[in-house]
């Protein structure tokens, strides 16, 4: 059964989709000893997959893994970094940085800390991160000021941001400091920046910024002390099945015998 062929990447393991349409444009990909093509599709029972001239096999893909991240500030969410900061990559042990196709689902700007998710699952990190989908995320986040209570009304039903209103959310004064206040916040939805550009916008801009969970995911249980910053954990199994609940997934069809 054909699919394309950045999709056959992701469901393997190798790279997220956005990443395998990014090793094709760099030219990175052949397809049966030829340059590959976005939007190209493969049979991944018959066509020869190559990457940087090595041979992809679909048998020898690495098992899936999903890792819980506490991202420090000054970490950068992705897998490489032109700038040469240090990226989430850096934190994990060197057997788990090559071979393993881990990347992190979504991003939490350089400046932002907490729940970060890593996998190497392709087709989890495009179900999550797609706009269709809306998994919530939960921040502890510090303004300047004090905003009032109409004006945490105003941003929980939602504030346009570049022409476009964003989707409703929960915001709740937790406390108030001499200057700064801590509000918690649930999104619904993702966007660049979005809590920081809002609170400026609003007049209250962030201090501080650190997500505490990602839908029932949270860096602190009832059961086990809050994930050290730098560190990770590998998923529990109840937690793989929350996230595999909030996607469809189209498997790859084999042939019939």
């Amino acid at each position: 059964m054909e699919a394309r062929l950045q999709k056959i990447l992701a469901q393997w393991g190798i790279a997220s989709r956005r990443e395998a349409e990014e090793m094709i444009r760099q030219s990175r990909v052949c397809v049966n000893g030829v340059l590959a093509h976005l939007g190209q599709k493969v049979d991944p029972h018959q066509d020869k997959i190559s990457i940087d001239g090595q041979p992809v096999l679909g048998e020898q893909r690495p098992s899936k893994m999903y890792l819980l991240l506490h991202k420090p500030a000054g970490i950068v969410s992705t897998c490489h970094d032109p700038q040469g900061r240090p990226t989430v990559l850096d934190l994990l042990p060197s057997a788990l940085r090559t071979g393993w196709g881990i990347h992190p689902v979504g991003r939490l700007d350089v400046d932002s800390t907490g729940a970060l998710i890593l996998t190497n699952d392709g087709e989890l990190t495009y179900g999550l991160t797609h706009p269709s989908h809306s998994i919530s995320k939960t921040y502890r986040v510090v303004v300047q000021g004090h905003p009032p209570a109409k004006v945490l009304d105003k941003w929980s039903q939602g504030i346009v941001l570049e022409g476009r209103i964003t989707r409703p959310a929960q915001v709740r004064l937790i406390e108030n400091y001499i200057d700064q206040s801590c509000l918690e916040i649930v999104l619904q939805e993702g966007r660049n920046r979005q809590i920081r550009r809002i609170a400026e916008q609003l007049g209250y801009p962030v201090i501080k910024l650190h997500r505490t969970a990602i839908g029932s995911i949270q860096l602190k249980t009832s059961t086990t002390a809050s994930l050290p910053s730098g560190k990770y954990r590998h998923l529990t199994q109840d937690e793989i099945s929350f996230l595999n609940k909030q996607i469809i997934r189209t498997p790859i069809k084999t042939k019939p015998s």
